[in-house]
């Protein structure tokens, strides 16, 4: 399994129309070769931080999607969205244990 995690943090009071956003996002990358999931959390001392995983079952799928897709795939972020500077963190992960 491959997993990417993005973090960031909302800067200009959107944090719940973020979170609106994914849970009404359109499902695009669901159907996607190799997707497996997708999951976004905040902390519970700051509501205005995301932390988005999804699972893939290997890196080729992810990196296809992100080639060809992401783009559409992000097109629902609410306008004037603004993040902490330097907020955005993207790391990949090989799972060990579930």
């Amino acid at each position: 399994m491959y997993i990417a995690m993005s973090q960031f943090e909302v800067a200009n009071g959107m944090a719940a129309d973020v979170k609106e956003a994914f849970v009404n996002r359109p499902h695009l990358v669901d159907h996607e070769k190799g997707f497996l999931g997708m999951k976004v959390f905040t902390p519970q001392e700051n509501e205005n931080e995301f932390w988005v995983m999804t699972t893939w079952t290997d890196e080729i799928s992810y990196r296809e999607w992100y080639k060809e897709h992401m783009k559409a795939s992000h097109e629902g972020i609410p306008k004037g969205l603004k993040l902490v500077p330097g907020s955005l963190k993207v790391r990949f992960f090989d799972l060990v244990s579930d």
